[in-house]
C-alpha cells in the first residue's frame, strides 16, 4: 500500500502540540503525590510558558491572518483556524486551572502558607498592611484618571494594574473610570509573618480614595495585558547591530495587545471600559477567579522557611576523574570525559575556563554564549583572561530571546574588558555551545575542547538536565578552530570534517543517518532525545524508516508534530515526554548502524535549529562516553514514572506500570546512582577511581 507522506492528517500542528505540552505541565500541578510547594511551582511555570507562548507564537498567528497571508506547516491549518483553536483549548483549560491552585492553595493553609485578601486578615494584620501601603506602595504607585483631558496610558507588555470605577462625592451621579498601575519594583504578595500572603491588588483597592481624594470607590478589578514581543530587526540596514537592538528592546513592551487578563471582579462595564481603549479581541480576554500572573508563584516557592514543602534537594557531584586536584588540562589529555548534568557537576566545565584564565601557558580562549545568566562565574573568568593579555573571544548571541538585555550587557563588559566580542552572524542566531582553549605546552601549542548540548550557565546547570563532552584530541579541536573563524570571518557555507555544523550539515546528516537504518529494515534501531520535532523532513524520513521495519523511539520533551501508532506509516515508533523534577534539554541521538552511532547536539529537529541558526552536531567515538549516553538513553525510555506517551491523534496518556512494584524515576533513580559511587569513589584508589569513571551509569 503507497501513503502519501504528505497527507496533512499524519502531522500535528505545532501550536496545538506546544499546548498539550504544557497541559502535561499543569499535570504536574495537579500530581498529589508531589510536595504542595512543587505543584505550586508547575502552575508557575505553566503561566511563564503560556505568557511567552502568547508573546511570540500567538501575536505571530495573529500578524500572519491580519496580512492575509495562508501559511501553514504540514498539518495545513490556517492562521486563523490555529487561533480558534487555541482560545477554545485554552478557554477550556482554564477551568482545569482554576480547580487546581484552588485544592493546592487550600491545602497549604494545612501547612502554615495561606493567600488571603485585606478583608480576610485580622485587625493587626491589617494595620501592619496599611503601614505598608504607606510606606513603600503610596510613594511609587500610579494613580491615572481618565477623561478628555486625560488620554488613556500607554501599557508595557505585561503591565498590571487595576481598572476603578469612581463617583464624585460632591456629586454621586458623576462617574468617572480611572487605572492605577502597579510598577514592578513592587512585589506581587505582601509577604506577612507566618506565611501570609495578600495579593498587593486587594492591599490597592483599600486605598483607592487616597489615590483619588474626593471620589468613592464603586468597583474595581486587577488587569494584566500582553503585547507581542517578537522582534523585528532589518539586520541588512543595520551599521550599529547592538544599537539597533536596544531600539528593538524598547519597541518590544509597545507591541500589539494580544491577551487581556482580568481579575474575578471584572464585570462586563469594567471589561467594555477597558477594551474601547486597547481592542483586545473578545476571546483573547480571560477572566481569572484567583489572581493574575501565574508566575508571580515564584515568590511563595522561594520562601527558604518552606523548603520540606518541595522535592529534597540534589547536590550535583564530582565524580571521577573530575574528583581530584589534578591539573585539568593533564586530565583531558588522558582522557575524553562526557558529563551527564546536573547530577555531574558543571563545576569542571566552569573550573576549565577558570583555569584556562588563569594559566600563564594558555594564550587563547574561544567561546559561544547564548544565555550565561546574571553574575556569570563564567564571563567574569573570560574578562580576566582578556585583561591578562591572553586572546580571548567571545560569540555572545544578542538575539537569544528574552536574554537579549542581558547579553548586551555581556557583551560590552567583555569588549571593556578587552575581548574581541562578535555580535552574531547576519540572518541566523548562533545557537551552538562550544569552547576551545589553545595552550602552549612542551613549545607546541595543544587545544582543548568543551561541548554541550545546554547553555554556559551554572545556575540552570542544576535544574536542566544537558551533556558536556570535554576533549582534547585534535580532529575535534581543529574542527573548532575552523569553526570559530567561520563566525569571526564572513563565511557562514564552511563545512567541518570532524563535526556537523548548521546550516550546511546537520540536517543532511540527519537524514542520511536515518536513511541508512531504514535500509537496514528490522535490525535498524533510532533512539533520539529531543525538545521538538517538527522539520517535515525529518519527519517523512522517519515514517520511511518505520514503514521499513526501524524501531524507534523518541524522546519529545515539547512539541512533536509527528503522529505515532499510525497503521502503514509510523505502528514502530513510540514517543513519550518526560516532566519532572528536572527539565529535560539534552539533544542525543542513538543510530545503531552508524559509524559513531551515539550524537550530541545544541539543535532540536526544526527548521529554525536546522535552516535558520548556526548549530553542532558531534558524533561521540570514546567507547565509555559512547556506552554511557546509550545506557542514559535506555534508561529514560523505561521510566514510567514520569513518562507520557503520545497518541497518533495527538493526545498523551501517562505511562502506565505494568508492575506496581517495578517503578522507574529516571530522575530518582540517577540521584541515588550518582549518590552511590560518589560514596564509594571516596574509599577507593586513584586507579581504582579511574576504572569507576570508564564504568559510570552502565550499571543498570
Amino acid at each position: 500500500m503507497i501513503v502519501n507522506l504528505k497527507n496533512p492528517n499524519l502531522y500535528n500542528n505545532r501550536e496545538l502540540s506546544w499546548l498539550q505540552f504544557n497541559t502535561r505541565v499543569l499535570k504536574q500541578a495537579q500530581d498529589e503525590s508531589l510536595p504542595l510547594l512543587e505543584r505550586l511551582k508547575f502552575l508557575a511555570i505553566y503561566g511563564t510558558n503560556l505568557d511567552e507562548f502568547y508573546m511570540i507564537r500567538v501575536a505571530g498567528l495573529k500578524k500572519l491572518f491580519a496580512a492575509g497571508i495562508i501559511v501553514s506547516g504540514a498539518d495545513k491549518l490556517t492562521p486563523l483556524q490555529q487561533l480558534k483553536e487555541i482560545r477554545n483549548y485554552l478557554h477550556q483549560e482554564q477551568q482545569v486551572l482554576m480547580h487546581c491552585m484552588s485544592g493546592i492553595l487550600k491545602k497549604l493553609e494545612n501547612d502554615g502558607i495561606s493567600i488571603k485578601s485585606y478583608d480576610e486578615a485580622n485587625q493587626n494584620e491589617k494595620n501592619a498592611l496599611n503601614r505598608y501601603f504607606k510606606e513603600e506602595i503610596y510613594p511609587v504607585i500610579i494613580p491615572i484618571a481618565i477623561d478628555a483631558t486625560h488620554p488613556f496610558p500607554h501599557l508595557n507588555n505585561l503591565s498590571f494594574g487595576l481598572i476603578v470605577k469612581l463617583s464624585d462625592d460632591d456629586n454621586e451621579t458623576i462617574e468617572r473610570f480611572g487605572i492605577i498601575r502597579v510598577p514592578r519594583v513592587l512585589p506581587r504578595f505582601i509577604q506577612l509573618d507566618d506565611g501570609i500572603y495578600v495579593p498587593i491588588e486587594s492591599l490597592v483597592a483599600q486605598h483607592v480614595e487616597e489615590l483619588f481624594p474626593g471620589y468613592s470607590l464603586i468597583k474595581y478589578a486587577s488587569f494584566r495585558v500582553t503585547r507581542n514581543a517578537d522582534m523585528e530587526i532589518e539586520e541588512e540596514e543595520a551599521d550599529d547591530f547592538m544599537e539597533i537592538l536596544e531600539e528593538g528592546l524598547k519597541l518590544r513592551r509597545k507591541g500589539e495587545m494580544v491577551r487581556l487578563e482580568v481579575g474575578s471582579d471584572g464585570d462586563e462595564e469594567i471589561i467594555n471600559f477597558f477594551n474601547r481603549h486597547t481592542n483586545v479581541y473578545k476571546d483573547d480576554i480571560y477572566i481569572f477567579h484567583t489572581f493574575l500572573n501565574l508566575s508571580s508563584l515564584w515568590q511563595i516557592v522561594g520562601n527558604k522557611d518552606f523548603a520540606h514543602l518541595l522535592l529534597p534537594p540534589f547536590k550535583p557531584k564530582n565524580l571521577p576523574p573530575f574528583d581530584s586536584n589534578e591539573n585539568i588540562f593533564t586530565t583531558l589529555e588522558k582522557q575524553d570525559v562526557l558529563l551527564y548534568h546536573p547530577y555531574e557537576s558543571f563545576e569542571p566545565v566552569v573550573r576549565l575556563i577558570q583555569s584556562a584564565s588563569k594559566d600563564p601557558d594558555v594564550v587563547a580562549i574561544k567561546m559561544t554564549l547564548y544565555r550565561s545568566g546574571t553574575n556569570s562565574p563564567i564571563v567574569q573568568a573570560l574578562m580576566n583572561a582578556s585583561e591578562s593579555g591572553k586572546q580571548v573571544t567571545v560569540m555572545v548571541e544578542l538575539k537569544a530571546r528574552f536574554d537579549e538585555e542581558n547579553n548586551l550587557i555581556w557583551a560590552k563588559a567583555l569588549e571593556k574588558a578587552g575581548a574581541h566580542v562578535i555580535y552574531g552572524i547576519r540572518g541566523f542566531k548562533v545557537h551552538a555551545k562550544a569552547a576551545l582553549i589553545t595552550r602552549r605546552k612542551n613549545g607546541k601549542l595543544k587545544q582543548y575542547a568543551h561541548l554541550g548540548t545546554g547553555n554556559y550557565n551554572p545556575a540552570t546547570a542544576k535544574i536542566y538536565t544537558d551533556m558536556s563532552y570535554m576533549t582534547s584530541k585534535d580532529e575535534i579541536t581543529n574542527d573548532l578552530t575552523r569553526f570559530f573563524h567561520f563566525l569571526s570571518g564572513f563565511s557562514n557555507k564552511g563545512k567541518l570534517n570532524e563535526l556537523y555544523m548548521a546550516p550546511a550539515q546537520i540536517k543532511p546528516k540527519l537524514l542520511s543517518m536515518i536513511q541508512n537504518e531504514a535500509r537496514k529494515g528490522e535490525e535498524g534501531e533510532i533512539i533520539a532525545k529531543i525538545n521538538s520535532l517538527v522539520d517535515e523532513d525529518v519527519i517523512r524520513a522517519l515514517y520511511k524508516a518505520s514503514q521499513a521495519g526501524v524501531k524507534i523511539e523518541l524522546i519529545v520533551r515539547g512539541i512533536c508534530c509527528l503522529k505515532p501508532g499510525i497503521e502503514g506509516v509510523s505502528e514502530n515508533i513510540k514517543v513519550i515526554s518526560i516532566l519532572g523534577k528536572y527539565l529535560e534539554h539534552p539533544r542525543v541521538f542513538y543510530f545503531k548502524n552508524n559509524d559513531d552511532q551515539v550524537y550530541i547536539s545544541s539543535a532540536d529537529w526544526m527548521p529554525r535549529n536546522l535552516v535558520r541558526r548556526v548549530e553542532l552536531l558531534t558524533g561521540i567515538k570514546n567507547a565509555e562516553a559512547k556506552e554511557k549516553i546509550i545506557q542514559i538513553l535506555k534508561l529514560q525510555c523505561s521510566d514510567n514514572v514520569l513518562s507520557h506517551e503520545l497518541q497518533s491523534d495527538g493526545t498523551y496518556v501517562r505511562v502506565k506500570k505494568e508492575d506496581a512494584d517495578k517503578t522507574l524515576n529516571n530522575h530518582k533513580f540517577l540521584e541515588d546512582y550518582v549518590n552511590r559511587i560518589a560514596k564509594a569513589t571516596k574509599k577507593m584508589s586513584a586507579q581504582e577511581t579511574q576504572q569507576i569513571a570508564a564504568r559510570l551509569f552502565m550499571e543498570s
